[in-house]
């Protein structure tokens, strides 16, 4: 915990060790080296330079940091970029907009170009599809939503790019109809509920409803605010409650309320649960369970063929979108056939975990799929039995360092790899929350213990991860 508590505080004496990292928190070292590269080519002394996706992506972080003499666009060869004066401000700015809305040049991408530049003397080896990776890619995906054709099925760098895009296209559309109140259902993954509270239109069009079971108070909500309402964003489940509303009862609502409805099956992967009838876009991470081996990040915006604005959405999705490199195309093709060896080898490990969590007297509450809070609406959606994810959220009666630093299993804030990961979630990803008292009492309100632990079940035999957790909370 100390450690987390350095990364999160940026304490030299532990980000000096993190070489390498989740890419869109962390630049990556080939990102770091292609960087310093151009910036010497460049004569950019004294300056911060950011590389991005695309050249549209550095025209819109030149656009966020703006004002003269604040960000100039970089064009070297293929490559793409912003440089700014060196400033604590502008820097934080700048991470954190291509952190948000998925920005980044793509890691493989900049390796290639250390090659071409001689810098690097080859690319890493590593085993990817030969032929069609987007192709592949689909044919595995229609396996998960059948209605869907080819041109519904829009690939993204990463799954907030996605979300980005579908909030984007969407936000744009409504706008045109004089709607522009967005709806968060349930708390959602920080940077989903960065772009709900960045970019909409006012303060006052961004709506957070905490309880995802309260119908009651979604309709009356929807009844004051209907004429002016945009879309909703759910996550089925939650991240980190793992809790699943009554989807088919909300997308009702949406309809009559000519409200678009985002659907995000992230925490337990689009090949689990069947949600693209009930949307109007379903956003994914195929950074999750599809690319399980842990080295790339991917995404995916599909579009529900019947919705009313099928059409326009699908044009305007797929304009908003960032390119995927095509090296990690091949690289997620290649693995993304493995996905339901992996999902069954995770879905039997799962419930035997829970049953070990929930008889233990350290721990306070266990959330999965099958919370009873949620399970038959989960139950409602999944495509097969046992179709339960990784992740199971829990919270315990004794000190959360005392067990953490204990605790011998992977710790990280991924999940959905072959590898089991655990970690103190809201300390990662709302430290500023966890650290004050308004910020505990947000959380509490939220229903949300600040010391939940979210573990993200692997396919390692299940009684080692057990092991694990037995030894910790003995």
């Amino acid at each position: 915990m100390r450690d987390v508590r350095g990364y999160e505080e940026k304490d030299p004496a532990v980000t000096q060790h993190l070489t390498s990292a989740y890419p869109r928190f962390v630049v990556h070292p080939f990102a770091r080296q292609l960087a310093a590269l151009i910036a010497d080519k460049q004569n950019l002394a004294d300056q911060t330079l950011w590389l991005t996706s695309s050249a549209h992506m550095a025209d819109a972080l030149a656009a966020l940091l703006g004002g003269a003499g604040s960000a100039t666009l970089i064009h070297d060869g293929t490559v793409h970029g912003v440089a700014h004066p060196v400033s604590t401000d502008l820097a934080a700015r700048a991470k954190t907009f291509l952190q948000n809305i998925g920005g980044f040049l793509s890691s493989r991408e900049a390796e290639d170009e250390l090659v071409r530049r001689g810098a690097l003397a080859s690319a890493y080896p590593e085993e990817t599809f030969a032929s069609d990776a987007a192709a592949e890619i689909r044919r595995h995906l229609r396996r998960a939503m059948p209605a869907a054709g080819d041109a519904d099925l829009l690939l993204a760098p990463c799954g907030m790019n996605a979300i980005y895009a579908a909030f984007r296209a969407i936000a744009d559309l409504q706008a045109a109809r004089g709607r522009t109140v967005w709806v968060q259902l349930g708390w959602l993954y920080l940077d989903t509920i960065a772009i709900l509270k960045k970019f909409t239109a006012t303060p006052g069009d961004y709506v957070y409803v905490r309880d995802v079971f309260d119908r009651v108070a979604l309709e009356k909500l929807f009844a004051t605010i209907g004429p002016r309402l945009a879309g909703v964003v759910a996550e089925v489940p939650t991240n980190p409650l793992i809790q699943t509303p009554d989807v088919a009862a909300l997308a009702a609502l949406c309809r009559q309320h000519g409200a678009r409805l985002v659907l995000d099956p992230s925490v337990v992967s689009v090949f689990n649960l069947d949600l693209l009838a009930h949307a109007d876009v379903v956003t994914c991470s195929l950074t999750k369970y599809t690319a399980s081996e842990g080295d790339l990040t991917a995404g995916l915006a599909a579009i529900n063929p019947a919705g009313p604005d099928a059409a326009e959405l699908r044009a305007r999705i797929a304009a908003a979108l960032e390119p995927v490199y095509p090296r990690d195309l091949a690289r997620l093709a290649w693995q993304i056939g493995h996905t339901d060896e992996v999902l069954a080898r995770i879905h039997e490990n799962l419930p035997r975990v829970v049953a070990f969590l929930v008889v233990q007297p350290a721990v306070h509450e266990v959330f999965w799929t099958l919370h009873p809070d949620s399970r038959n609406h989960y139950l409602g959606l999944t495509t097969k039995r046992g179709a339960n994810g990784g992740m199971i959220s829990f919270s315990l009666r004794t000190p959360l360092a005392k067990f953490y630093d204990r605790l011998r299993l992977p710790k990280g804030p991924s999940f959905g790899m072959k590898t089991t990961l655990i970690c103190p979630f809201m300390y990662l990803a709302h430290y500023d929350l966890v650290t004050t008292d308004a910020g505990r009492a947000e959380l509490y309100a939220s229903g949300i213990e600040p010391d939940l632990l979210r573990l993200c079940v692997g396919t390692e035999p299940a009684e080692e991860i057990i092991a694990a957790l037995a030894e910790a909370l003995a």
